[in-house]
């Protein structure tokens, strides 16, 4: 079973986390050689059932990946947290590795051990390495007040403990088609109060991005990736807890060539630049570090964090091409700094209540730098010179947030408990918004076997700072890059009306089912889009927003055999684009002004699913899939794709060699029916150029603990 699905309270979702660790990981194995550390490892258990305490769920919805359940994929630890969170119902995958979750374009908070993380311009569903997680959980629904700002989902990554791991370490390295090549080292360990866990990546493929044709193998797609991460604590006393994570990526890209195409502009002194020798690239680099205090003061847990990220994201075009078949070749740069902190508070109040309250800030300093070639233009668009002219468009963004929230979790009885709350949120600088929002969520327990559970949320979510685009309408009228209209309104934060309700059903030990429905309203919808030639998103909004689906999912786990299904509805629609109105031509302002249009991440249809089974012998089959009814595309999104199915295979066997000991070793078909899909197809608002998705490929992985 690879997804687990609840939604309990926060004390039974801490139980079966430290339940269900992974069969054949070094967390299984036990230190007996050094019983004097035995009392340094219960207090970290202890202190980590302490943070559970601080982060409730009650009346959301839960969905929990252990190691055992990321091992059971089929590329196991090799697979990227994005294509992992794919097996939770109602995630949808779009091209360059994002994820929507019900409905909503990202919108998504990352948070590492209960800490929140700022988003990175690139996205952290290629930043953070798989192979650094012990669990990771996707909440979803109308959530307590405790989050606020990205409320689509919040995914809270668990990280490896030293304390839990004892001393040592793993090597890795994965490689198959596309010329893949994937080293990896993780060392972990523990001494007096200390414990430590350090994992290092790196990637080189010919596949960096979704190549933009139906081909097999893609054109000047080649990658390098780099991550690193690193997690030092160290135990002052018995109840409190010193720690320190930081992280860096350093990630380059090739953009793929589209071969074939068809000149449309003149250069002087240019007569022929084949679209297949285009030369683009892409640099992605973010890093992050935070420091933390957790513990116990009296009968209240707390945790205290600090930390900076630094997110930057350089594209350098093709000059010659770029001018040639775009008639722009823009050299773009962004960076963001973000400088955080976070304190989160759980108090019990006698043997029913608890109460949970804390503050968040943080203060992000944005930078953009776009400077560009262009032709000259009449009235009507038509280049009238060959000779390029260069503009310069930068900006500096200042931005503050300040949160806070309190609210109690009453369990009336055994059956019933109602978490109510109050957030309040306040954003200023490039904005001046704020709102307080009201949460009210309720878990019920019919019997032993049912569960209901209910919730409202009033949600209020600022633009990414690092996405705003602050551009200079005027600097390019009368040139190749004028925009299709002058209207700009600045965007807005989002504010909306969220109701969920769903019930559990585990109709034996090995089965559980869970059906779940939402409904959210929202004015001033945020959605992004791709208007440039740049891999790079600007937020705009739709006046009004709806946004409503129905999530269906099984679980099943006995004996040797894991399996799972999740089958997910959803329809999301805009009207009246309300901002960023110059990325879009008169014709489908006008069509959007009057006319409800789905988004252009919505899909209908969501499905994935999978098993694996372990033989006596300890070879490990699985599979898993993943179906979608086709995004949006065309004019005003008014047309979708056609409908995809990608399946994956693996078997995973550990074996005797002589010198080396036991070895983990793993055989993986992506696409294995070679099904040719397409993503995107260039069309559609704020979509910038076509996508398929992967061919047919075969990857082996082999590994070592020691």
């Amino acid at each position: 079973m690879s997804p687990r699905h609840f939604s309990r309270a926060p004390l039974a979702v801490a139980l079966l986390l430290a339940l269900h660790s992974p069969l054949g990981h070094a967390e299984d194995r036990t230190d007996a050689a050094k019983p004097k550390q035995l009392a340094t490892v219960t207090v970290n258990a202890v202190l980590d059932q302490a943070r559970n305490q601080l982060a409730p769920s009650t009346g959301s919805s839960l969905y929990v990946f252990t190691r055992q359940a990321i091992a059971s994929l089929p590329l196991g630890e090799s697979t990227p947290l994005n294509q992992v969170l794919l097996q939770a119902p109602g995630v949808v995958q779009d091209s360059y590795g994002e994820l929507h979750v019900r409905g909503d374009h990202a919108n998504l908070q990352y948070r590492i051990d209960g800490i929140i993380l700022p988003e990175s311009i690139s996205g952290f569903g290629q930043t953070l390495d798989t192979r650094l997680i012990h669990s990771v959980s996707l909440l979803t629904g109308a959530l307590p007040a405790q989050y606020g700002l990205r409320t689509a989902g919040v995914i809270d990554i668990r990280t490896r403990s030293g304390a839990k791991l004892g001393n040592g370490g793993n090597i890795g390295v994965t490689v198959g088609s596309r010329g893949t090549i994937e080293p990896s080292l993780s060392l972990f360990g523990h001494s007096g109060r200390w414990s430590w866990f350090f994992s290092a990546d790196y990637l080189k493929n010919n596949l960096g991005i979704e190549n933009p044709t139906a081909a097999r193998d893609a054109i000047h797609d080649t990658t390098w990736q780099g991550k690193g991460f690193g997690a030092l604590s160290y135990l002052i006393n018995d109840t409190t807890r010193l720690s320190v994570l930081a992280g860096v990526t350093n990630n380059r890209f090739q953009i793929p060539d589209n071969p074939n195409q068809a000149p449309v502009y003149s250069l002087a002194g240019v007569s022929d630049y084949p679209s297949v020798d285009l030369n683009e690239r892409q640099r992605e680099l973010t890093r992050f570090a935070i420091v933390s205090l957790q513990g116990k003061l009296g009968a209240t847990d707390y945790q205290i964090a600090a930390g900076q990220r630094y997110s930057q994201v350089d594209f350098t075009p093709d000059a010659i091409g770029d001018l040639i078949y775009n008639g722009v070749a823009s050299t773009v740069g962004r960076s963001n700094r973000a400088s955080t902190l976070q304190a989160d508070f759980a108090t019990p109040l006698g043997e029913r209540n608890t109460l949970r309250y804390g503050v968040y800030a943080d203060f992000q300093r944005g930078l953009q730098d776009n400077t560009a070639l262009v032709f000259p233009a009449d009235a009507d668009g038509n280049q009238t010179s060959d000779v390029p002219l260069g503009i310069t468009d930068s900006n500096r963004l200042l931005a503050r947030t300040a949160s806070a929230y309190v609210q109690d979790q009453w369990n009336i009885n055994e059956q019933l408990t109602l978490n109510g709350g109050l957030r309040y949120d306040h954003i200023g600088g490039y904005l001046d918004e704020s709102q307080f929002s009201p949460r009210l969520g309720m878990v019920y327990e019919i019997s032993d076997d049912w569960t209901l559970h209910a919730g409202y949320a009033r949600y209020f979510t600022p633009p990414a700072t690092e996405l705003i685009a602050a551009t200079d309408i005027a600097k390019f009228q009368g040139t190749t890059n004028a925009l299709p209209t002058d209207a700009n309104t600045n965007v807005r934060a989002m504010r909306s009306n969220y109701y969920d309700a769903g019930v559990q059903w585990r109709p034996g030990d090995s089965l559980t089912l869970g059906l779940d429905a939402y409904l959210s309203q929202a004015r001033n919808l945020l959605d992004e889009g791709q208007f440039g030639t740049a891999l790079v998103f600007s937020d705009f909004n739709y006046r009004y927003g709806r946004n409503q689906g129905i999530e269906f999912s099984a679980n099943w786990q006995h004996g040797p055999l894991r399996a799972w299904f999740n089958l997910a509805n959803n329809i999301a629609q805009g009207k009246q684009v309300a901002s960023g109105q110059y990325n879009f031509d008169a014709a489908e302002l006008a069509w959007i002004a009057s006319h409800w249009i789905a988004l252009d991440h919505a899909q209908r249809l969501t499905s994935s699913g999978g098993a694996s089974y372990r033989l006596d012998d300890g070879t490990q089959l699985g599979f898993d899939y993943l179906y979608g009814s086709g995004l949006r595309a065309g004019f005003a999104n008014t047309e979708t794709l056609p409908a995809y199915f990608q399946l994956n295979l693996s078997i995973a066997r550990s074996l005797e060699l002589p010198a080396l000991g036991v070895v983990h070793a793993r055989l993986a078909v992506i696409n294995a029916l070679d099904r040719v899909y397409a993503i995107r197809d260039g069309s559609g608002i704020g979509v910038g150029a076509p996508q398929y998705g992967p061919r047919r490929g075969y990857y082996l992985g082999l590994s070592k603990d020691f």
